[in-house]
C-alpha cells in the first residue's frame, strides 16, 4: 500500500512565501516612523535568511552564511567608502566592543548606528527563526498573525503611520496561511493518497471566499466608530494635567484658529451636512487675509457686523455688474447634521433662506455669515441662492498693470506679506510668471506650478514649522509634501509676490454623491473629512474668481473665450482651476471627495460601490438566507449526499470512476462514525466495516483496491463490476 506524502518542498516553499509578507508589514512602518535608510538591505536580508532555511541547510552552515551576509551589510553600508575590506574588519571589531560597554553602561543613546542596525539584523534574524517554527514545524501562525495585527494596529492608531492597507493584507495574507495549514494538517493525519484535484478542492474554495470576502467587505458602506479616537482624548487628558500637547497632531474639520498650520491631522468621517445641488460647488465659510509666516488672521478685530434677515439680499459682493461675467440663477439645499452658528454658501450668494426666519449678520472682514452673537442660534436647514459666474477671459487678461485702479487700500489688503518673508520666495514667484504680462495668464502659471513641479498631497507626513522657519518657505523648498492649507497658502503668497490681490478661502468641498435627486439635483454628504481651503483671487473688471492648486481637487470653475456674442456658446469652455489641462468636466458625474476621476476602473469600481451602497441591506438579506441553507445542507448532509454520490458516479462506466468511489467511500465512513485508525490496514479496516453493516461488500472493494495499487494499472472493466457492491455501502451511510 501506498502512503500518503504532503510535498513538502512546495508547501514550505508557498508557507515560507507568505511568512515574509508577514515579515514585511512589520519593516514597512521603519522607515517613516524613524530615520533609517535603505531598508531594503533588511528586506533582502530576510530573503536570503528564509531561503537557507527553505533549502534545509545544516544549521551551522546557515549561521556562518547569515552572519556573513550581516557583516557584508555593515560593511557596505558604513565603511566602504572610507576604508579598505581589512582596515573596516578591525574598525567594526573594536566598534562592537566599544558598544557592548555602553550597553554594560546602559547608555543607550550612544550606542553607534552601526550597532543598531546589527541589533536590528539580529532581530530579523530571530523573527526568521520563530516563522520556521511556527510555519514548518508546528503548522501554526495564529499567535505571530495575532501579534502582527497588534503591531500595526497600534501604530496605526498612536503614530503617523497609515496602517489601512497594511491591516488588510496582513489579515488576507494570515487567514490565507491558516487555511493552507489546516488544509496541510488535514493531509498529513491521511494515509491514501489524493492528487491536484483533492488540493483544488480546498485551495480555490479558501482563496475564492477569502477575496469575496474581502471585496464585499471594501465595497460596504461603512459604520462610524463607536468609540472616539484614543489620540485626541489623551491628548486632551494631558493638557488637561498640564502637560504639552502632542504637537501638530489634529482632527481634521472646520476651525476658527489658523494662526499655526501644518502637522498632521487625524481623518475623521462625522457628517457635519447634506445637501442638494444642481450642479457641484465648494461651500464657503470664511476668508483670511493676513498671513503671518506661520498661518492666517483677519485684517481686523472688532469691525462692525451687518445684520441682515433670512430671504434678503446678502451683503456680499462677489462679482462687477458690468458685463464681464455672465451669471445663471441657481440654488442648493442644506440639511445641517452638525450644530454650528454660521451657514455655508457658495461664491456668488444672494439669499439664505430657510423655514425659520433668522435673524443673520456678516463678519466682513470674513465674509462669514452667522447668527448675531447676542442672540445666538444654530441654523438646521436652510437654502441658498446664488449666481454661478461664466468669466470672460478678455476681461481677466486685461488686468496687466500694477493696481488697475483699486482702492490703495483693498489692494494693500490683498497683497499683505511679511516682512521677513524668505527672498527665494520672491524669486520663484518672478520666476514663474516671467513668461505671462498679465494677471490671470500668471495666476494660473502659479496655479499649476504645483502640479508640475513634483509636490506631493500627504496629510501625515507633514512638517510642522520651527521657530525660525516660514511656512510657506518650509513646503517650497524643504518638504514639498503637504495637503491643502500648504498648497492653497503657498498660491496666496506666491501670487501677492507677484503683485496679485488675493485671499485665503476654507470652508468644504462638495462631499460625496450618495442619491440621485429630482429636477436634476443630487444629494450629496460632507464629512470632516471635506474640509478644505483655497484660493480666490480679484479683477478689477470681474470680481472674485476661485483657484485650487492642491493636487487631487477640481473647483470647477467657467470661462468664456469670447464675449462679443453674448450666446456664442461655441466659443466658450468650462475647464478647472486645479487641472487646467484637463477634459472638460460633466456636472452630473459621481464626486469623491472632490478628487477628479482618476482612472476608467476608479469610475465603474465607484459604480459597483453605489449600487452596494444602494442595495447593501437586500444583499445581506438574501446572503443571510444563502448561509443559512448552505448551513443546514451541510449539518445534514448525511441524508442526501450519499444520494448524491450515487447519481454522480453512476454517470460514468470508466475504470477510473473506481478510485475516485472507493476514496469517496472511505470518507462518508468517517463521516458517519466509522473512522479509519491511525495505523490500520485497509484490509483491517474493511473487516471492521463489513462487521458492523453485517456484509462482506467492503472486503471485495478493498480487495480490488489493493490489486489497483500493487499492480499500478486497473482491472478492465473494474467499475462495472464493483459498481453494485460501492452503491450498496454507500447508502448505508444515510443518516
Amino acid at each position: 500500500m501506498t502512503e500518503f506524502k504532503v510535498n513538502s518542498r512546495l508547501s514550505s516553499l508557498i508557507l515560507y512565501l507568505f511568512g515574509f509578507l508577514l515579515l514585511w508589514e512589520w519593516i514597512r512602518p521603519v522607515e517613516q516612523l524613524t530615520d533609517t535608510s535603505n531598508v531594503w538591505v533588511f528586506l533582502l536580508f530576510l530573503l536570503i535568511a528564509l531561503f537557507l532555511d527553505y533549502i534545509g541547510l545544516h544549521y551551522m552552515i546557515r549561521f556562518i552564511l547569515k552572519g556573513g551576509v550581516i557583516l557584508f551589510a555593515l560593511y557596505m553600508l558604513y565603511y566602504t567608502e572610507t576604508l579598505g575590506p581589512f582596515q573596516s574588519l578591525t574598525f567594526m571589531i573594536e566598534e562592537f566592543f566599544y558598544n557592548f560597554s555602553v550597553m554594560l553602561q546602559r547608555d543607550w543613546p550612544e550606542l553607534t548606528n552601526m550597532f543598531r542596525s546589527f541589533l536590528f539584523f539580529v532581530l530579523l534574524w530571530l523573527m526568521t527563526y520563530l516563522i520556521q517554527y511556527w510555519l514548518i514545524n508546528r503548522r501554526q501562525i495564529f499567535v505571530f498573525f495575532l501579534m502582527t495585527l497588534i503591531y500595526i494596529t497600534v501604530l496605526d492608531t498612536f503614530t503617523p503611520y497609515n496602517a489601512e492597507w497594511a491591516i488588510v493584507r496582513t489579515v488576507v495574507s494570515g487567514f490565507l496561511i491558516m487555511g493552507i495549514l489546516t488544509f496541510y494538517r488535514e493531509l498529513e493525519k491521511e494515509e491514501i493518497k489524493k492528487g491536484k484535484a483533492y488540493t483544488r478542492k480546498w485551495i480555490l474554495p479558501l482563496i475564492s471566499f477569502l477575496f469575496a470576502s474581502f471585496g464585499l467587505a471594501y465595497a460596504a458602506p461603512k459604520a462610524d466608530p463607536i468609540w472616539p479616537d484614543p489620540v485626541p482624548f489623551i491628548t486632551s487628558l494631558n493638557e488637561e494635567s498640564g502637560g504639552s500637547p502632542t504637537a501638530g497632531i489634529r482632527k481634521i474639520g472646520y476651525g476658527e484658529d489658523d494662526s499655526n498650520l501644518g502637522g498632521p491631522f487625524l481623518p475623521d468621517n462625522k457628517v457635519v451636512f447634506e445637501a442638494e445641488m444642481e450642479f457641484r460647488h465648494y461651500w464657503k465659510v470664511e476668508t483670511k487675509d493676513v498671513y503671518t509666516g506661520k498661518g492666517w488672521v483677519p485684517s481686523a478685530e472688532g469691525e462692525e457686523k451687518i445684520p441682515f434677515s433670512m430671504g434678503e439680499e446678502t451683503p456680499i459682493e462677489s462679482f462687477v455688474d458690468n458685463g464681464n461675467v455672465q451669471t445663471t440663477e441657481h440654488s442648493s439645499f442644506v440639511q445641517m447634521l452638525s450644530t454650528y452658528p454660521h451657514v455655508m454658501y457658495p461664491l456668488g450668494v444672494t439669499t439664505v433662506d430657510g423655514d425659520r426666519q433668522y435673524s443673520m449678520e456678516l463678519n466682513p472682514t470674513l465674509e462669514k455669515i452667522e447668527t448675531p452673537s447676542s442672540n445666538p442660534g444654530f441654523v438646521t436647514d436652510y437654502s441658498v441662492s446664488y449666481e454661478r459666474p461664466r468669466y470672460s477671459v478678455t476681461a481677466l487678461s486685461a488686468s496687466n498693470n500694477e493696481n488697475h485702479g483699486l482702492d490703495s487700500e483693498f489692494y494693500k489688503r490683498y497683497t499683505q506679506l511679511p516682512d521677513n518673508l524668505p527672498q527665494r520666495i520672491h524669486d520663484l514667484a518672478a520666476e514663474i510668471v516671467a513668461n505671462s504680462d498679465n494677471w490671470f495668464d500668471q495666476i494660473r502659471e502659479i496655479e499649476r506650478y504645483f502640479s508640475r513641479s513634483g509636490y506631493i498631497y500627504d496629510q501625515r507626513d507633514v512638517a510642522i514649522p520651527g521657530p525660525n522657519d516660514d511656512y510657506v518657505d518650509q513646503f517650497l523648498f524643504d518638504t514639498r509634501r503637504g495637503y491643502c492649507d500648504n498648497f492653497s497658502t503657498s498660491m496666496v503668497v506666491l501670487a501677492r509676490s507677484a503683485g496679485i490681490p488675493t485671499r485665503w478661502v476654507k470652508g468644504y468641498t462638495e462631499g460625496e454623491m450618495i442619491a440621485s435627486g429630482t429636477d436634476d439635483r443630487n444629494r450629496y454628504e460632507i464629512t470632516n473629512n471635506n474640509a478644505h481651503s483655497w484660493v480666490e483671487a480679484y479683477f478689477p473688471e470681474v470680481g472674485w474668481v476661485s483657484f485650487e492648486p492642491t493636487q487631487g481637487f477640481t473647483n470647477s470653475v467657467q470661462y468664456n473665450f469670447d464675449m462679443n456674442d453674448d450666446n456664442n456658446s461655441s466659443q466658450q469652455q468650462e475647464e478647472t482651476t486645479d487641472q487646467p489641462n484637463a477634459p472638460e468636466l460633466d456636472e452630473n458625474r459621481t464626486p469623491t471627495d472632490g478628487q477628479s476621476d482618476k482612472l476608467t476602473i476608479t469610475a465603474i469600481w465607484d459604480k459597483v460601490k453605489d449600487v452596494i451602497n444602494d442595495y447593501w441591506k437586500i444583499a445581506a438579506g438574501i446572503l443571510a438566507i444563502l448561509t443559512a441553507l448552505i448551513a443546514a445542507a451541510y449539518y445534514k448532509r448525511g441524508r442526501w449526499l450519499p444520494y448524491f454520490y450515487t447519481w454522480w458516479f453512476k454517470r460514468s462506466k470508466k475504470d477510473e470512476q473506481f478510485i475516485k468511489a472507493y476514496l469517496t467511500l472511505l470518507n462518508e465512513l468517517e463521516r458517519y462514525g466509522l473512522a479509519r485508525e491511525k495505523g490500520q490496514t485497509l484490509r483491517e479496516y474493511s473487516k471492521v466495516i463489513d462487521h458492523s453493516f453485517e456484509t462482506k461488500d467492503m472486503s471485495r472493494l478493498t480487495a480490488k483496491y489493493e490489486q489497483y495499487l500493487y499492480r499500478g494499472s486497473l482491472e478492465k472493466g473494474i467499475w462495472i463490476d464493483t459498481q453494485k457492491l460501492w452503491e450498496n455501502l454507500i447508502k448505508k451511510t444515510i443518516a
